[in-house]
């Protein structure tokens, strides 16, 4: 019984850390500029995936998914979406640890 109870209390403990992390996030790889976080919600304010937010709209300047700015054009040096760009943003753990 005992040790039902000590695995159940590492289990809830494990869960609960993993619910709580934050997803990976987007920065420009020279300038350090925050551009949003790789996640599937739509409802997260910075998330690349919120068609309404800073990072998720097809409109703002600041996010991948505008094809005519920066960071969302498939000609930008600086977007995702060229496969021959020179900077595009890395991604970077919650550690601050890119990829």
């Amino acid at each position: 019984m005992r040790q039902q109870l000590i695995i159940s209390a590492i289990f809830f403990t494990l869960a609960v850390t993993a619910a709580q992390a934050e997803p990976p996030h987007l920065k420009d790889r020279q300038t350090g500029k925050y551009l949003g976080n790789l996640s599937a919600n739509p409802y997260d304010p910075n998330s690349t995936s919120n068609p309404y937010g800073r990072y998720g709209s097809e409109y703002s300047e600041d996010s991948i998914n505008n094809p005519y700015g920066r960071y969302g054009s498939p000609y930008s040096s600086d977007s995702p979406n060229n496969p021959y760009a020179t900077n595009p943003p890395a991604i970077y753990d919650t550690g601050g640890n890119g990829q």
